[in-house]
């Protein structure tokens, strides 16, 4: 299953439960939903979250999200640093959530991926 991951907190992911869909602030802001892949979800949880309580790793299967997904340079990257993250063109379908998992910061700030089931 082709996979992304998106970091928001335990809070959020409850309220986007009871609404049906996920539309973080950054849709507003930037036109896009952040997400990463396997291998960029530690940076990006370590540069962006280490003083955020209460996070949660939502796993995304790309087939079943509705919006469009563009791989494209992150929003911090410089010249040197070209990486290409997908980003969601739109409000997030839940359907394509197939689980939350807790993603809690070390002592030190940095992250573990956390022991993600084996997803069909």
């Amino acid at each position: 299953m082709p996979t992304i991951l998106h970091i928001t907190t335990a809070s959020t992911w409850k309220t986007v439960q009871q609404q049906g869909i996920y539309e973080p602030e950054s849709l507003t802001t930037e036109g896009f939903i952040h997400t990463s892949t396997i291998d960029q979800v530690l940076t990006v949880a370590e540069k962006f979250f280490s003083d955020v309580p209460d996070l949660v790793l939502l796993v995304i299967n790309t087939e079943r999200v509705k919006p469009e997904i563009r791989y494209e340079q992150g929003t911090h990257d410089t010249d040197d640093n070209v990486e290409k993250f997908p980003h969601i063109y739109g409000p997030l379908n839940l359907d394509a959530i197939v689980i939350a998992v807790p993603l809690q910061p070390e002592v030190d700030g940095t992250f573990t991926l956390p022991t993600l089931p084996l997803i069909p």
